[in-house]
Formats: structure tokens, sequence, C-alpha cells
């Protein structure tokens, strides 16, 4: 019988996207959400060489690791999402990079506005499972755990 051992992580806590240049970014575990999903605003489709892109800005101005840098995905396909209220919605589905744990993992967003939400980033079932074990009465275990490297 073999074993996956399992990473242990808290409600929330606060990671770094390499590929999208942000660092220590406050993140919230949702089990009650099937897909992550990742805040921006001024989401514009635009075609550049025959080729199909969308362009963003992540965050909100307001929020401290917002960089002002427009980000441009070549690669991105469009999901239909169910909202906590029952709205459906299509939204925009990237792929990129996730550290926690001093570990890489790849990482599915859909793109959505939420200014209003607390996290600017929703890590729901589809990343944490068969990787992680939620425990909801802790919090920043990964930020206790993150090594320097000098």
């Amino acid at each position: 019988m073999t074993t996956t051992s399992k990473i242990l992580i808290g409600r929330q806590d606060v990671a770094d996207f390499p590929l999208l240049n942000i660092s220590q970014l406050p993140i919230k575990i949702d089990t009650g959400a099937y897909t992550s999903s990742l805040h921006c605003h001024n989401i514009v489709e635009f075609e550049e060489n025959g080729k199909k892109k969308i362009k963003c800005n992540l965050l909100d101005p307001e929020h401290e690791n917002y960089h002002e840098k427009e980000i441009t995905f070549a690669a991105f396909t469009k999901k239909k999402v169910k909202s906590s209220n029952g709205q459906v919605e299509e939204r925009y589905k990237i792929t990129t990079e996730i550290v926690l744990f001093n570990q890489t993992f790849p990482i599915e967003f859909t793109l959505s506005e939420r200014g209003s939400m607390r996290f600017s980033v929703l890590i729901g079932r589809k990343f944490l499972t068969n990787r992680f074990i939620v425990d909801t009465s802790m919090k920043n275990l990964s930020l206790k755990n993150k090594i320097i490297k000098i």
C-alpha cells in the first residue's frame, strides 16, 4: 500500500505568484468553491498577429501588492462558473504558478472582479484535492514555514 502525504493548510495563508510578479499575497482557502479565483479588473480580449489574447490589471490600485502592470495572457479559455449566490457567469480561465510551503505548484484561476471581497485570491477544491488537508482552526501555516533564501 502506498501513502501519499498531504500538506496541512489553514483557512487563510500568504502565497507568491512568480509568473505574475506578485509576492506575499493573502489567500483564502475556500473548500466550498470548486475553482480558484483571482481578482482582476479591466479585462479586455483582443487579437494580435491573428491570435486571441486577454489583458487585465491584477488587484485593485488600493491593494498594497498592486503594481499597475497590465498582464497579458496568450493562453486562456472561458468557463461558466456558478457563484455562491447562484448566478452563472462566463469567466476567463488562465494557468499560472503558486508558491506555498516552499513548493511551486501549477494552478488554474478564473479571473473575476472581486474588489468588494476581503481576499483577492480564493483557492478552491480543484487545486487542494490530493495535495492538502484543510484545518479551518489554523491560518498562515505556509507563511510560518517559509524558508528565506539568501
